[in-house]
This record gives structure tokens, sequence and C-alpha cells, in this order.
């Protein structure tokens, strides 16, 4: 159902790229709802944290439309999150075509819906290409402690949910020891 809504720009934004625009899923009311029904079934934790722009669009309906997430953790670019003393944490990815810089805030982690002494979260994305910015945010997060209602709580990255992963780029690969790797659309072929 989904492999005929994504499309394809080859050489954007600079050569030897195949950019996968998922955009197309916001055209179909029917193609979308599925979508969300298909990510809600793959989420397993009350916590979302995403990366804007596109996983945004993708995760904020479940909010809404699943029983089992409750709150959306945002990633954002630099200077887009406002942060009181020590809240904001900066993380460095690597993507297929070059290093960026993004950012979380622990009062946002801290919303979360804890299990035990832990707050896990799915990491939810568009694109899974070479997995380098899922990997940067899930160690950095891994790392974290919060403070809920008087009681520390560690963070951890339980799984990582895609809705396109590109196959031969090996993302899974470099993810799957961190956590598991679900996707709800693989391509192959996407190499020059």
């Amino acid at each position: 159902m989904f492999e005929d809504i994504i499309s394809h720009y080859p050489d954007f934004p600079k050569p030897e790229i195949d950019f996968i625009d998922v955009l197309p899923f916001l055209q179909d009311k029917e193609v979308f709802t599925q979508a969300i029904a298909e990510l809600d079934k793959l989420t397993t934790t009350p916590n979302v944290a995403t990366v804007e722009a596109r996983g945004f669009l993708f995760a904020a309906p479940l909010l809404t439309e699943s029983e089992r997430v409750q709150t959306i953790i945002p990633i954002r670019k630099k200077g887009k999150l406002p942060f009181a003393k020590d809240d904001l944490h900066g993380v460095t990815i690597e993507k297929e075509y070059g290093s960026d810089e993004v950012f979380y805030r622990l009062s946002d982690i801290a919303f979360g819906v804890p299990e035990g002494d832990t707050i896990y979260i799915t990491l939810l994305d568009d694109l899974l290409a070479t997995g380098g910015t899922a990997r940067g945010i899930a160690e950095a997060l891994n790392r974290e402690t919060v403070v809920k209602d008087g009681k520390t709580y560690k963070v951890k990255v339980k799984e990582f949910l895609f809705l396109v992963e590109l196959t031969d780029l090996k993302g899974e690969a470099f993810l799957s020891d961190l956590a598991p790797v679900s996707s709800l659309l693989k391509i192959a072929g996407t190499d020059k």
C-alpha cells in the first residue's frame, strides 16, 4: 500500500543522494490514517521522541489515535526550543550528507510516563538511511536521567521506528545493537 506513495528526487540536496519524500503521505487521508495505525501497532512505549520536521507530522497524531502513547518529546534544530538553565541538551549527528546538531529538553523527557525506574522511549523518524541521526540521539538519550515528582529516572530508547528504511545503506545494522528497529516500508536500490 505504501510503496506507491513516496517520491524520489535524485541528487537532492546534493549529488549522489536519492532524496525520499514522505510528504505524499499527507496527500491521501486513507493512506495517512493507515500509516498512523501501523505506527501505533509498532509502538510499545508511552513516550515517543521525534525529530523535526517530518517526524513531527507522524508522531503527533499518535497522541490522539493511540491508547498507548501519552507524550511526544520534540527534538529540534538549533534555536528552535526555548529553555531554562541546564534544560537544553545538544547532540551532534552524522547524516549521510554531513553533520548537524539537534537539541532536546530534559523537561520534555520528564513529562514521560515511567515504567519502574526508567522512562522508555520510542525514537520515531520519517526515514532511516545510514542511521547516524537516530544513533546519535539514542546514545545521548540513553545517558540521561531526569527527575519527576522528586524521583530520578533513567532514560532508555527501547525501539526505533521509521516510516521508510533505505536498506542498501545498512542503517538497521548500525542501530540494532542499541534497540530493535522497525519500518513501515523498506526500499532497496537507492545507492548510485
